[in-house]
C-alpha cells in the first residue's frame, strides 16, 4: 500500500496547481476551486489502486471536480418547496373601502380573460391592439371580452341601475 500512496503523492504533488486553476476556471472563486480540488483528490486517492493502472488520473480527478462542480451548482439553486400553505391573513391586501370594494369583488367574479381585458385596458391604460398582443388573441376578442365583462360588471354593481349609469360607474372605478 506504500506505493500506492507514493504514488498518488507524486501526482498530488505534480498536478496539484493544475488541477486548482481547472478548479478556478469551473467555479470562479478561489474558495471553491480549493474545496473542489480537495474533495477530488479525497475521491481520487480512494480509487486510487484502480485510477493508477490507467493512463490518465488527471482526467479522472478533473472529471471528479466537473461532476463535484454541477452537483453543488444543483444544489444552491434548487428550489426548496414547503408542504404547508401560508396562511392567507397574513398575505391579504387591504381592499379600498365602498364601491370601489364592490367593483374589486365584481371583477373577482368574472372570468379570467375578461378580467384580463378589463384591467388592461383600465387599470393598465393598454390600447385593444397591446391588449391583444400581451394576450395573444384578436382584436375582435378583445373588444368582445371587453363588452361581455362590463356587462357582467353592470349586473352584479347595480342589478336596479340603468345599464347606462352602471357602466359609467363601473368604467370611473375601474379607470
Amino acid at each position: 500500500m506504500a506505493d500506492d500512496s507514493g504514488g498518488f503523492e507524486s501526482f498530488v504533488a505534480d498536478r496539484a496547481d493544475a488541477l486548482l486553476r481547472y478548479g478556478y476556471v469551473l467555479s470562479g472563486n478561489a474558495h471553491d476551486a480549493a474545496d473542489l480540488v480537495q474533495e477530488a483528490l479525497i475521491r481520487l486517492h480512494r480509487a486510487w489502486p484502480r485510477v493508477r493502472r490507467k493512463e490518465d488520473p488527471e482526467a479522472y480527478t478533473r472529471t471528479i471536480m466537473a461532476r463535484l462542480h454541477i452537483s453543488v451548482w444543483r444544489r444552491r439553486r434548487r428550489e426548496h418547496l414547503i408542504w404547508d400553505l401560508p396562511d392567507k391573513r397574513d398575505h391579504r391586501d387591504l381592499l379600498p373601502s365602498g364601491t370601489e370594494q364592490e367593483l374589486w369583488k365584481a371583477l373577482e367574479g368574472l372570468p379570467r380573460k375578461q378580467r384580463a381585458v378589463l384591467v388592461l385596458r383600465y387599470y393598465e391604460d393598454l390600447a385593444d391592439e397591446e391588449i391583444a398582443r400581451v394576450l395573444g388573441i384578436s382584436r375582435g376578442t378583445v373588444r368582445s371580452h371587453a363588452s361581455l365583462g362590463l356587462g357582467k360588471l353592470r349586473s352584479a354593481l347595480a342589478p336596479g341601475r340603468s345599464d347606462r349609469g352602471t357602466a359609467a360607474a363601473a368604467e370611473e372605478g375601474i379607470a
